[in-house]
């Protein structure tokens, strides 16, 4: 199950919030390489420098999966990090529970939190538009749709724990806060590592809203994705229950959908069936599905396709969003746009449909 390496560090190469990268001399070769690219969390491990002495976990990177193609550091076992303060001061919510790296957040809906009152009756959404997708990669789309529209709409993001658990793991979330394109991050379920914690994607938007003042949120998991090629067994499901859960609180649920031109895999293409089936057959409550105006018989493909979606087989209000200019919208992106490996120049589709998806969303705002 786990897959463990020792090594040396060989250079700190860069940082961002909450993550370090490093390249890491190997104690034992993993077949011909002796040295890997490799992740820690200053938060969980302690900050690792050149020559510290690492423990590494190495099954993702050695099964080749595409976002996980990194080994992750679970320990520095000379130089082990000196406790913050008291184990009381930190919180009592327990995320990635029970696992040798399980992390005590403090939750901003629990009791020890200053936001415990403003959360503790919360109900009401009171309209806000929630865009959901599928995968992390739309978010940084879906915003730049949004401020296509309104420039100074405050975005926030509330990653559900399908794919990366740390919030640190993403590039692009800390790059879109860096450009104040996101008044912050709401991580919720097992996910950690946000500008606040909570403890399901109720409660999370509920803090997006009221404590970040979020004019629009936008709901993905994390980085990753895992998908079996089966009609159910896919992380993207969530999706279907993010809308339930925007609509119970009375929000205004946006459905994003995946949609590619370029994806080798037939379920894939056109609307994937990661989107028919959370939409279709999870979601409960009816959303704004937002169906891009693209050219030509992919256009035609996608508008078929979503057609199952809508009243009366479907419970979902079809909406044609115009896609004029978003090209040059989605070049403007302060961070770099990737899906499945693939940029805006191989499947722009995919990014297109997520910000017609945001551009509607802020067409809701009053």
């Amino acid at each position: 199950m786990v897959r463990w390496r020792a090594g040396r560090v060989e250079r700190v190469v860069r940082r961002w919030s909450g993550c370090v990268e490093l390249d890491v001399a190997l104690d034992r070769p993993i077949g011909d390489r002796s040295e890997v690219r490799a992740l820690a969390y200053p938060a969980l491990v302690g900050d690792p420098a050149d020559g510290d002495r690492v423990l590494l976990t190495t099954g993702a990177l050695e099964r080749g999966l595409g976002t996980g193609g990194y080994a992750v550091v679970a320990a520095l076992p000379e130089r082990l990090p000196e406790p913050a303060g008291p184990a009381s001061a930190g919180g009592h919510l327990v995320k990635a529970r029970y696992t040798p790296l399980q992390a005590m957040v403090l939750g901003a809906d629990e009791q020890d939190s200053p936001h415990h009152e403003l959360l503790r009756d919360a109900d009401d959404l009171a309209g806000l538009p929630v865009v959901v997708a599928d995968l992390h990669s739309a978010l940084p789309a879906v915003v730049a749709g949004v401020r296509s529209v309104c420039p100074d709409a405050r975005v926030a993001y509330v990653m559900t724990d399908g794919g990366a658990l740390p919030a640190w793991f993403s590039r692009t979330i800390d790059g879109l806060r860096e450009a104040s394109w996101l008044v912050g991050c709401v991580t919720v379920g097992q996910a950690f590592g946000g500008d606040l914690e909570a403890v399901t994607v109720h409660t999370g938007l509920l803090a997006a809203r009221l404590v970040l003042q979020a004019d629009v949120v936008v709901v993905a998991q994390g980085p990753g994705n895992l998908g079996t090629g089966t009609r159910w067994g896919f992380s993207g499901v969530a999706a279907g229950e993010a809308v339930n859960a925007a609509a119970v609180l009375g929000g205004r649920p946006v459905a994003s959908l995946r949609v590619s031109q370029a994806d080798a895999r037939e379920r894939h293409r056109g609307v994937s069936h990661h989107s028919l089936t959370a939409y279709g057959r999870v979601a409960l409550a009816p959303a704004d599905v937002v169906v891009p105006r693209l050219p030509g018989d992919f256009g035609d493909l996608v508008s078929r396709q979503a057609a199952v979606l809508a009243a009366p087989a479907g419970r979902h209000r079809l909406v044609e969003v115009a896609t004029d200019g978003l090209l040059d919208v989605l070049r403007a992106t302060p961070v770099r746009l990737s899906t499945m490996g693939r940029g805006l120049d191989e499947d722009a589709a995919s990014f297109v449909a997520a910000a017609a998806a945001g551009v509607h969303a802020a067409h809701l705002l009053p």
